[in-house]
């Protein structure tokens, strides 16, 4: 179990803290084809997350307020009747967009992503509150090992995390 995975887990707070271990590749559980879940479908990719998807109700608030908190160009485009706000990423990273479109409703529970902004997530909770988002929990440490997470709102009314090792 990755790092990631473990913070997910660790990261719900509200029910407590959870702790797992490392599975041997023969105590993960078997999917459907009978195969370990390790060894499925997702086999030799890199993340099992592909594209994370913001909702948006305004689209000129929405950007600013990222690229303000997060220091990061984001590029507005259409696609049809669909606004679009597309994070900056490498090849074969995960894909952050801004979504503006009539089944797209901001909420604050559900899914929960978190955001890397880097080596420490400070300076960004510093700009959050700055540019209309709200701090709901201030930086938190996990483990030494693991880092830190802090959750808030965006300027739209999304609930998201951030997690650094600092």
């Amino acid at each position: 179990m990755n790092a990631f995975v473990k913070l997910i887990l660790v990261g719900s707070f509200s029910l407590g803290f959870v702790f797992c271990k490392k599975e041997k590749s023969s105590e993960v559980s078997s999917g459907v084809d009978g195969k370990n879940t390790e060894q499925g479908l997702h086999q030799g990719t890199k993340n099992m997350v592909s594209i994370v998807e913001i909702p948006v109700v305004n689209m000129a608030r929405a950007i600013p307020f990222y690229q303000s908190i997060l220091g990061v160009a984001i590029e507005k485009m259409t696609m049809e009747d669909t606004e679009l706000g597309v994070f900056p990423s490498s090849e074969g990273a995960v894909s952050v967009v801004l979504v503006k479109g009539k089944d797209y409703i901001p909420a604050k529970n559900g899914v929960l992503v978190y955001l890397n902004p880097g080596k420490d997530l400070q300076p960004v909770l510093d700009r959050i509150e700055k540019n209309g988002g709200k701090i709901l929990l201030k930086k938190t440490l996990i483990s030494p090992e693991m880092g830190y997470y802090a959750f808030f709102l965006d300027s739209e009314g999304n609930k998201l995390g951030l997690h650094s090792q600092e």
